[in-house]
């Protein structure tokens, strides 16, 4: 006989639970991720694509509507020469006093749809501001909101004074999804009052 020692094969009684035992320490093969910071990139990516695409399309408005507004001004500009070119040819009185009465019927209906696309011009020029400082106001306002969610209140509390009121009172007052939620405005005011 040998020094070595046998081992006995196991019966086939305990080969199952041994099996078991085995199974039981082997890692489960899929782990799932944190799907809550997913969750939180994907709606900051969507708002900040929403915002971007509002912004490009309220800019591309605004200037369809200043070269149309300016090809208005030309073409009033034209007529008013082409007017005052048909005063000079007139060959009587009477003709050159209705057309002038004409004339200056057009000139006051141009120079009131002068100043009507002048304020266009300018309503759109203060929407295309606001719309600006929301967009800027709404990129302040993730990084706030990102730093108060992970516990940074002294960063939350210096990224609003960097933000300053004037951008806070331009974030959105409503929420562009149905959800229930927060605006981002009253979100805003929620860390406010919690970091301050």
């Amino acid at each position: 006989m040998s020094n070595e020692e046998h081992t006995p094969s196991p019966t086939p009684e305990e080969t199952p639970k041994t099996a078991e035992k085995q199974e039981h320490k082997k890692a489960p093969a899929y782990v799932p991720p944190d799907t809550k910071e997913k969750r939180q990139r994907s709606v900051f990516k969507y708002i900040t694509i929403l915002f971007a695409a509002a912004f490009v399309l309220m800019l591309l408005t605004f200037m369809m509507e200043r070269r149309q507004n300016q090809q208005v001004v030309d073409s009033l500009n034209q007529s008013v020469s082409g007017l005052r070119e048909s005063l000079s040819n007139a060959q009587t009185a009477q003709d050159i006093y209705e057309e002038n009465m004409d004339m200056i019927q057009q000139i006051n209906d141009l120079e009131a749809e002068n100043k009507r696309l002048t304020e266009e011009n300018n309503t759109l020029s203060s929407n295309q501001q606001q719309n600006t400082q929301a967009v800027e106001a709404m990129g302040w306002f993730w990084q706030i909101n990102e730093a108060f969610v992970l516990g940074k209140y002294s960063l939350c509390r210096s990224l609003i004074d960097q933000m300053g009121s004037e951008l806070a009172a331009a974030l959105p007052d409503e929420t562009v999804t149905d959800n229930g939620r927060f605006s981002p405005a009253d979100r805003y005011q929620e860390i406010y009052d919690a970091v301050y």
